[in-house]
């Protein structure tokens, strides 16, 4: 008999929680080889089970107050809320009483918390999310997807070492192409913390192919596109309006018109094409760089997305996909060393800060 993984949820954290967040979780623990911890409110927990009918099986409730509200500053709520939901959550998994934790709560808060309580991987300094364009660009990803906003050099150094793993070991891409999402091509281009990165970049021994512009994004030109998190949930979510966008304007064009076979066609092959660029952020993606399997996802998720993301958290905790990253990183990341001590060395004279570690 398999061991079932035990996935703690963020119960409290999300716009329909803890409605959704907890029917997804029983719809979870129904289809087998997990064990939900719902972490939350128990009252209003305890409402919620009784809604989808009773407490199954391997599914038990530990208690903690509300969620951190989206826009609290995380650092302060982290200070003010030792009890919340994702600080508990995140404890759980600290102290091995779970293999994974899911939240639809505030990104940066689930951040924190799992930078604070389960770590991050050795020579890594912050998280990142790393996002498939499922659809038109399927060997893309970009990286950060949303988890830091305020970047420096070494930070986005970091970025790409982790995404070159991911584009190797998830995408099994051979040599990724790494580069650097700017306002033009020319290594000069952007503010000073982008040239920067452009340098460390060049250095750092990946497959660094230089700087991409928007319109490149989709055109295969890079596997790995490296960005702060600001610019690349902005991204994120224009790239998942397409589908939509583009499906409203067809209908409008064919308004009043018979849908004959190559109108319906279309249509469906719109449908399609939505489903596709919304497939992977249904179920969240990983924050990766922390020392476990953390599972963030898109604060309106309902009970659905919540269920694909415990079987995701599922699917990362028996890959071992966190140690294959921590071995894999080593070697990126010792490559990298000699960038970033040559980096440190000439950025001496004009104060530009460096981490000590990437």
């Amino acid at each position: 008999m398999h061991k079932r993984i035990r996935i703690a949820v963020d119960a409290a954290g999300g716009d329909h929680s803890p409605a959704d967040s907890v029917k997804g979780a029983l719809k979870a623990a129904q289809r087998g080889g997990v064990e939900v911890i719902l972490v939350g409110p128990p009252d209003q927990i305890a409402l919620e089970i009784h809604r989808c009918g009773g407490l199954p099986e391997y599914v038990t409730v530990v208690q903690s107050r509300a969620g951190i509200r989206e826009g609290e500053s995380a650092t302060n709520a982290l200070r003010r809320k030792a009890l919340s939901s994702v600080s508990m959550a995140a404890k759980l998994v600290r102290d091995g009483k779970a293999d994974a934790m899911v939240s639809a709560g505030s990104t940066g808060a689930t951040s924190v918390s799992a930078m604070h309580f389960v770590g991050l991987i050795p020579g890594i300094g912050r998280p990142v999310v790393c996002v498939p364009l499922v659809g038109l660009a399927p060997e893309t990803i970009l990286v950060d997807g949303g988890a830091n906003v305020d970047c420096k050099p070494h930070h986005m150094l970091s970025f790409a070492a982790i995404g070159d793993v991911y584009a190797r070991r998830v995408l099994h891409i051979d040599k990724p192409k790494v580069a650097l999402l700017s306002t033009g091509t020319e290594q000069g281009k952007g503010p000073r913390a982008l040239k920067d990165t452009y340098t460390l970049l060049e250095r750092s021994g990946l497959n660094f192919v230089g700087n991409v512009e928007g319109f490149d994004v989709l055109t295969g030109k890079a596997n790995v596109i490296v960005c702060d998190g600001l610019v690349g949930n902005v991204l994120l979510k224009f790239y998942e309006s397409l589908g939509p966008c583009f499906t409203r304007w067809v209908t409008g064009r064919l308004k009043g018109r018979p849908l004959m076979g190559p109108g319906r066609r279309v249509l469906c092959q719109m449908a399609t094409f939505t489903r596709l660029t919304r497939a992977e952020s249904a179920g969240g993606g990983m924050l990766w760089g922390i020392n476990g399997v953390v599972q963030i996802m898109h604060g309106n998720s309902k009970a659905r997305h919540f269920e694909r993301a415990i079987a995701r958290a599922r699917q990362a905790v028996e890959a071992d996909v966190i140690g294959e990253l921590k071995n894999e990183l080593a070697l990126v990341l010792e490559r990298c060393q000699t960038s970033l001590e040559s980096a440190r060395a000439e950025s001496q004279a004009s104060q530009t800060l460096f981490a000590p570690s990437l």
